[in-house]
């Protein structure tokens, strides 16, 4: 993987640890699911328009259906995601949906696309998602077994989302060749659109989530444009199998933030595990 490619990653991971940080405050499903796509949208579109008409790009139509499937994907994500925060821990959903979303997305690459990233990254990416795993097990859930089966069962589920949307747009930005700022944007309106009937249904929920989660709202809302349009800039210049697994260095910095600021337990599990992931993201880096 190029410097390049691996900066944008572990920036969004950085990005992509805050916003997450953000929605876990949060006690809520499909309504704030809404309002940050919502948000998203507004923020991005703008840029999206502006872009197409300074860059010239004629728009095509496959952009459209591209931009549909990815808003269905990244509406069951963050529903799902959401879901698992609210009745699991940070420490217990986040890892295992960021480490078994990558592995899956690894496995399908090869199997699926025949991309061959080399024994190397290979190496690199399954460390990653070992020590991932490391760091989740050090949870602190592990008095409330109900609680802590409901979030191992959401984290996989959402990593099997995770899984589809990356695959998905790794083949949008480059077989389809749809520019990521404007995907983005044009999935995030999507997904406004697809979930305007809940937020409906919803509405008083809805308006006393922004009345009182208003910056939470707006976190997520920014940050997680940010993060992930600059992995779909690194899946147009590196393999989804390099590009997927490295961008979990985010674990990392959650399980230091948890153990640093809010003193959560077994902080020897996770450094243990953070060494696991550098040591996968510079097999990654060298491959």
């Amino acid at each position: 993987m190029n410097g390049t490619a691996l900066g944008f990653v572990l920036t969004a991971a950085v990005v992509h640890a805050g916003w997450n940080l953000a929605a876990k405050r949060v006690d809520a499903g499909a309504p704030f699911v809404f309002l940050y796509y919502t948000v998203s949208a507004v923020v991005c579109a703008p840029l999206a328009i502006l872009a197409l008409l300074v860059g010239g790009e004629r728009p095509h139509w496959t952009w459209l259906p591209a931009a549909l499937l990815t808003a269905i994907f990244h509406i069951a994500y963050g529903v799902v995601l959401q879901r698992g925060y609210r009745v699991g821990d940070l420490s217990v959903v986040y890892p295992l949906a960021r480490g078994s979303g990558p592995l899956l997305s690894v496995l399908s690459a090869v199997i699926l696309l025949g991309e061959r990233p080399g024994w190397l990254g290979l190496a690199g990416a399954f460390l990653v998602v070992a020590g991932v795993l490391v760091i989740g097990l050090g949870s602190r859930s592990a008095a409330d077994a109900r609680a802590r089966r409901a979030g191992v069962l959401y984290g996989l589920l959402t990593g099997v989302t995770i899984a589809a949307y990356t695959l998905w747009d790794d083949h949008a930005v480059t077989a389809l060749a749809v520019p990521p700022l404007i995907y983005f944007a044009s999935g995030a309106v999507l997904q406004s659109v697809l979930l305007t009937p809940t937020a409906l249904r919803s509405r008083g929920e809805t308006g006393v989530l922004w009345r009182s989660h208003r910056r939470e709202v707006v976190l997520v809302g920014v940050l997680s444009p940010v993060a992930y349009v600059l992995v779909l800039y690194a899946m147009r210049m590196a393999p989804v199998s390099l590009v997927a697994p490295a961008r979990e260095v985010s674990i990392v910095l959650g399980g230091l933030a948890g153990w640093l600021v809010l003193r959560e337990p077994h902080p020897a599990r996770r450094l243990i595990g953070s060494v696991v992931v550098l040591a996968g993201i510079a097999a990654i880096a060298a491959s």
